[in-house]
């Protein structure tokens, strides 16, 4: 499950079309950052497994994420020469890991995206997963000279994970309970299995959901919703994730614990603010 990701296709939900994009956007943000690309250049995700690339020419590269068995350091970046392979194993922790190339990975955008939804087969390489024999250009774009400084990965999540989440009313239910990401979780939603929620069992009207949205189903098992989230939704949502939360959503891998913490919008608003002081720190 290695495929082309950026920073996705916002603006386009009105068409019923969900931005995509890497699952851990902060991780892909700094790979870039360390081999001197814009933020958001398109570059290779992994998930729980990565795979060998060989390289054609002499390349600057990053490996940022979950921690992945792997044949160059993490977090930093690094020459490949040409002919050099590039190996990755299984994630010993976390669960994506993103391999940035400097220029980038080029594919034809969609909509303004190199992103991959696999559920539609839009964008990325030929909307699907990389397999053996793929041949991808690397662009030749950059904006600085890479970074020869190693990057500090995220400060360490708490263990299990502490999710922080708004809400407009008491989500309570949610909060006190410790919840585990089940097998069938996907990059269009993570789900949950822990104590059944209560749920408005009125008539809803079908309406417009965002990144993030925590849904409670019939079965009462929450629901986050994740990067091809459908664009609208009838069940009801009980929270939403904060920003500077949604690349630990991205590193959850299944049968993971978690809590949830509910906190003001100024609160959410001041973690989002640190976490882009530190990912500018970088350069």
């Amino acid at each position: 499950m290695t495929t082309v990701q950026d920073l996705g296709r916002p603006g386009y939900a009105h068409l019923g079309i969900s931005a995509s994009g890497a699952a851990d956007a902060l991780s892909l943000r700094t790979g870039n950052l360390l081999v001197g690309n814009a933020e958001g250049a398109a570059a290779l995700e992994m998930t729980l497994a990565g795979g060998t690339f060989e390289f054609e020419s002499r390349a600057v590269v990053a490996l940022t994420g979950a921690d992945f068995e792997a044949s160059i350091p993490m977090w930093t970046a690094a020459w490949v020469k040409p002919g050099e392979q590039v190996r990755c194993g299984h994630a010993r922790s976390g669960a994506r890991c993103y391999l940035c190339v400097n220029g980038g990975i080029e594919v034809p955008l969609v909509l303004g995206s190199a992103s991959t939804h696999l559920l539609t087969g839009l964008g990325g390489y030929e909307g699907r997963a990389l397999k053996r024999g793929d041949v991808l250009a690397c662009g030749a774009r950059t904006l600085r000279a890479a970074s020869p400084l190693l990057g500090t990965p995220p400060p360490d999540q708490d263990s299990p994970p502490i999710i922080h989440v708004t809400s407009p009313t008491n989500a309570q239910a949610l909060c006190h309970a410790l919840w585990e990401v089940r097998p069938d979780s996907d990059r269009m939603g993570l789900r949950l299995r822990g104590p059944a929620l209560d749920r408005h069992t009125g008539h809803m009207l079908t309406e417009g959901v965002p990144l993030g949205a925590v849904q409670v189903p019939p079965d009462g098992q929450p629901i986050i919703l994740f990067v091809e989230h459908q664009t609208t939704g009838g069940y009801p949502k009980i929270a939403n994730v904060i920003s500077a939360d949604f690349h630990a959503l991205g590193q959850l891998r299944p049968r993971d614990q978690v809590r949830f913490e509910q906190i003001s919008i100024d609160a959410a608003l001041t973690l989002l603010r640190a976490q882009e002081d530190w990912l500018h720190s970088l350069v």
